[in-house]
């Protein structure tokens, strides 16, 4: 089980820091609204654009802190839990501007595998 947690980890961070690093002004299916980059979809959830920041240094601390997690597992529930919070916001956002349901799939599995690297003990 160790192994599967350890892979999760790298998968749920990878993908955070992925989604606020690399593709941020990018278009994607998952963006609310009719949004293109973050900065787009935070004003379509009706957000200020400093929101963008505060929430993009929150998730991406909290990504690497998962990562981190590998070789200092006392940031493994922290970090998960963190994370979870921060993703079940963006599940709400996307059903506060009644998005379709498909747009917040990665967020609602994100949070779901930070809730099994939260509470499965991993060793």
């Amino acid at each position: 089980m160790e192994y599967i947690i350890i892979a999760l980890q790298l998968i749920v961070g990878l993908s955070i820091l992925n989604v606020w690093l690399v593709q941020n002004q990018k278009a994607t299916r998952w963006r609310g609204g009719d949004a293109t980059t973050l900065v787009e979809e935070f004003q379509a959830y009706g957000l200020p654009v400093w929101s963008v920041y505060v929430v993009g240094v929150i998730k991406v601390v909290l990504a690497l802190l998962l990562i981190a997690a590998i070789w200092y597992p006392a940031l493994r529930f922290p970090a998960a839990i963190g994370l979870a919070a921060m993703l079940t916001g963006s599940v709400l956002m996307h059903l506060k501007i009644s998005d379709p349901l498909y747009k917040s799939f990665p967020a609602a599995l994100f949070l779901v595998l930070c809730l099994i690297i939260a509470f499965v003990p991993g060793s």
